[in-house]
C-alpha cells in the first residue's frame, strides 16, 4: 500500500465506537494517527460547559488534532441528514452554529461540516433551499470568526433518498450561492462512488474547490480493500494535485468491538504526524 505522502486522520464517531466518547482520541492516537475527526459528539444542540470542557481536553491529552467536526445532523438513527435546510430547525441549527463554532475555535478545528439535510414532507423545496443558504452564510460568518470554514457534502440517494445534493456538482451549485469565500467541497469518495460518478474527474474538475476528502469503501462503507473502489489511483491523484488536506478514514470497523485492527491497509508509515 503506498500513501503518496497524504495525510490521514480517524473518523472517531465511526471507528473506535466501542469506546466511551472521550476515550476515543486516544484510541486513535495509540492506532498511531495524530488528527481526528467527528460528527456532532452530543445529542443537544449546545453541550454543556463540563461536556464542552471535557471534550476538548480529551483531545489535548491524546495529543491529537481535531481537523473537522459536523454541526448538529438531527436524529441520523432516524433517517434524518443534516439541518441547514429545515425550516422548522432553524432556531436550533442556529444555536448549535455559534456551539460549533466555540468547538472550533477551542480547538484549532478549521472544517465545520453543515449537512444538508433531507427534503420535507409539504414543504416547498424552493423554501428548503432559501433557509439552507441563509443558514449556510450564518455557519459561514461564525466558522471565519474561529478560522475555520463550512463544508458541503453530497450524499448517496441510494443510500438516503430524500436527500437533495445527490451529485458533486449539486454540492457546488449550493457553494456557489453562499456569499462567503470560506464554503468549500468535501468529496466523501464512498458516496460520489454510490453516485457512479467519475472519481478522476471530480477530483479534476473541483481540485480548487476542495477542503476534505473521506474515504471508505463500496459498497457496504468498510476499509478500503473491503468493495471494489479502485482507491490507490484516488490517492495517487490527490497527491499529484497538491491536496493539501486529510483525508478521512470514515469506515465501518471490521469488528465493531475492537476498532484497533481496522487499520491494516494503511501502513504505520503512512500516517505522518499532523
Amino acid at each position: 500500500m503506498r500513501t503518496y505522502g497524504l495525510r490521514f486522520d480517524v473518523n472517531c464517531s465511526i471507528l473506535f465506537t466501542e469506546l466511551p466518547l472521550l476515550a476515543r482520541p486516544a484510541a486513535a492516537k495509540a492506532a498511531g494517527f495524530s488528527a481526528v475527526e467527528f460528527w456532532w459528539p452530543w445529542d443537544e444542540m449546545v453541550p454543556t460547559d463540563r461536556q464542552a470542557d471535557a471534550f476538548v481536553a480529551a483531545l489535548a491529552d491524546a495529543g491529537v488534532q481535531l481537523v473537522s467536526l459536523n454541526f448538529h445532523t438531527g436524529d441520523m438513527a432516524a433517517g434524518e441528514r443534516g439541518l441547514v435546510s429545515i425550516p422548522s430547525a432553524t432556531a436550533a441549527f442556529r444555536e448549535n452554529i455559534a456551539a460549533c463554532a466555540e468547538i472550533a475555535g477551542r480547538t484549532g478545528c478549521g472544517l465545520l461540516n453543515a449537512a444538508y439535510g433531507n427534503r420535507q414532507d409539504g414543504v416547498d423545496p424552493a423554501e428548503q433551499d432559501a433557509v439552507a443558504i441563509e443558514n449556510l452564510t450564518l455557519a459561514a460568518a461564525a466558522a471565519a470568526k474561529a478560522g475555520a470554514s463550512v463544508l458541503v457534502e453530497a450524499i448517496n440517494s441510494i443510500d438516503v433518498p430524500a436527500f437533495p445534493i445527490d451529485s458533486s456538482a449539486a454540492a457546488i451549485a449550493v457553494i456557489d450561492k453562499v456569499p462567503a469565500a470560506n464554503v468549500a467541497f468535501l468529496a466523501d469518495m464512498y458516496h460520489l462512488a454510490m453516485m457512479g460518478e467519475d472519481l478522476a474527474h471530480t477530483l479534476s474538475a473541483y481540485a480548487g474547490r476542495l477542503a476534505h476528502v473521506q474515504l471508505a469503501d463500496v459498497p457496504g462503507r468498510g476499509a478500503p480493500g473491503t468493495g471494489t473502489l479502485d482507491f490507490e489511483p484516488v490517492l495517487a491523484q490527490l497527491a499529484a494535485q497538491g491536496y493539501p488536506g486529510s483525508v478521512g478514514l470514515e469506515y465501518l470497523p471490521a469488528d465493531p468491538a475492537d476498532s484497533s485492527g481496522s487499520f491494516e491497509w494503511l501502513s504505520l508509515s503512512g500516517r505522518p504526524a499532523w
